[in-house]
């Protein structure tokens, strides 16, 4: 059955008033998980409500009940990996094992600015995430004590207890499409790929890589599960959508170019379909309204349905 799911950019207005209504409505309209970014602020003026991302996790763990749910991603800069993977076990077993961890390498240098978070190059920012790839599998998946020498962290006899209720969890998720760097990642570390704002026919070749470079590292195709992250937009008639197009000066097809599921429900079945006989098997659309529940409602009545069986 395809999974489909809900994304939020948690930076860009996401407060506690919004953050409970959009989990309330994912689990009673039938979406399969909710994931957001984890960023202190949005990339540009005005700032607006970023609810702080491990906090509104550690909500989600103990306020829903069926749906999964995680960041998207989380960036090496901010944390410690030793104190992300504590916090990432222990709220997966408060949640009964739904989150799935999403790391990365960060991007935001506005953020880290404003917040005097070191924002490195790209070269040491790629070397913390591996650094903390394998803290963080050496941890989740060892009963005993680790260590581990890294260019920029490093273990020493750690041990992370409790162990988790679920072995090897939770799942790490590693999201992007880069076949140099993120593919060869997510083939050695990730028990899911993301693919970001790309079309049926790049992910097609994307996976076909990953499947390639899962063999080379000794695992098969099936051990990584194949998500995208896609903008979606519904809407209940052409004519509405072809507003919403001209309003931003852009056809429908400029708009699914740059991934953006664009449509009406059926539309929407349609491009979702497409990605289906692509290789997708959950889907994380970003909702960027986060205050269009009609939306989300028109979602759960007239598009999930039809990817339930």
């Amino acid at each position: 059955m395809t999974q489909i799911g809900l994304m939020l950019e948690g930076q860009d207005g996401l407060n506690w008033e919004r953050w409970q209504r959009i989990l309330q409505a994912a689990e009673e309209l039938g979406f399969q998980c909710v994931f957001r970014s984890d960023h202190f602020t949005n990339a540009a003026p005005p700032e607006k409500d970023s609810l702080e991302c491990w906090v509104s996790l550690t909500y989600a763990a103990s306020h829903t009940k069926r749906i999964e749910f995680g960041p998207l991603v989380s960036p090496t800069t901010f944390r410690h990996p030793a104190m992300l993977v504590r916090m990432a076990a222990a709220v997966s077993d408060l949640s009964g094992g739904r989150l799935v961890l999403g790391m990365g390498a960060g991007w935001q240098e506005r953020e880290h600015t404003m917040f005097d978070v070191p924002f490195y190059d790209f070269t040491r920012r790629y070397e913390m995430l591996v650094d903390a790839l394998e803290i963080t599998s050496r941890l989740l998946l060892s009963d005993g004590r680790v260590s581990y020498e890294g260019k920029h962290f490093s273990l020493n006899d750690a041990v992370l207890l409790p162990r988790p209720a679920k072995p090897g969890h939770p799942p790490i998720l590693i999201g992007g499409n880069g076949p140099k760097k993120t593919l060869p990642l997510a083939a050695k570390y990730a028990e899911e790929w993301n693919g970001v704002f790309i079309d049926p026919a790049t992910y097609r070749e994307r996976s076909a890589l990953l499947d390639e470079l899962l063999r080379q590292n000794g695992r098969e195709p099936g051990d990584v599960k194949r998500s995208l992250m896609n903008n979606c937009r519904i809407f209940r008639t052409e004519a509405e959508m072809q507003s919403a197009l001209n309003g931003r000066g852009m056809t429908l097809e400029q708009a699914r170019a740059r991934g953006q599921m664009f449509g009406t429900p059926s539309m929407i079945v349609d491009q979702l379909g497409e990605f289906v006989q692509a290789g997708v098997q959950r889907f994380m659309l970003q909702w960027l309204d986060l205050d269009d529940m009609a939306g989300l409602e028109l979602m759960g009545r007239d598009v999930l349905p039809q990817f339930e069986k």
